[in-house]
């Protein structure tokens, strides 16, 4: 059995690659999450998981993240990816992700929707919402990426 996370944080960044790889790997070094084995998992933020901002994850962890990511070649095109945490004291949370062609503060905003949806249909009462997201005008090719890493 794997143990349960006790901390997390929230982050995102874009960035501009010579291929689709290369994008995205610049997208996850700017968010601090570049130089670790991701290990991608849904939407749910253990009970009890203390957010840290200023986490540092080692180099080569597993690290089990819940992301959203977009990439285009397509100049001139604006993409974004957003990820928000909703959080019910003294329970678990639910961590809900969004990517699209489309403005930062759109991608705010429907993942933000997204997480009262999960609220609301799991008959919890929403305490507080946090999101993080990026945006990024292609230039080549490039990712915008956003996401919530969870650690031990």
């Amino acid at each position: 059995m794997l143990p349960l996370p006790k901390k997390y944080f929230l982050t995102a960044a874009a960035s501009e690659g010579e291929s689709q790889l290369t994008a995205f790997d610049g997208a996850l070094l700017k968010a601090r999450v570049g130089n670790t084995n991701l290990i991608r998992v849904s939407s749910i933020l253990p009970p009890g998981c203390e957010y840290e901002p200023d986490l540092v994850i080692p180099p080569g962890s597993l690290l089990p993240i819940a992301y959203g990511y977009i990439i285009s070649s397509v100049p001139g095109e604006k993409i974004a990816a957003a990820v928000g945490v909703g959080i019910k004291k003294d329970s678990f949370g639910v961590i809900m992700e969004f990517e699209g062609a489309c403005s930062q503060a759109e991608a705010e905003q429907k993942v933000i929707e997204m997480v009262k949806e999960a609220f609301r249909i799991r008959n919890l009462e929403l305490d507080e919402i946090k999101v993080a997201a990026a945006e990024h005008v292609v230039q080549n090719i490039g990712c915008a990426f956003a996401a919530v890493p969870l650690w031990y």
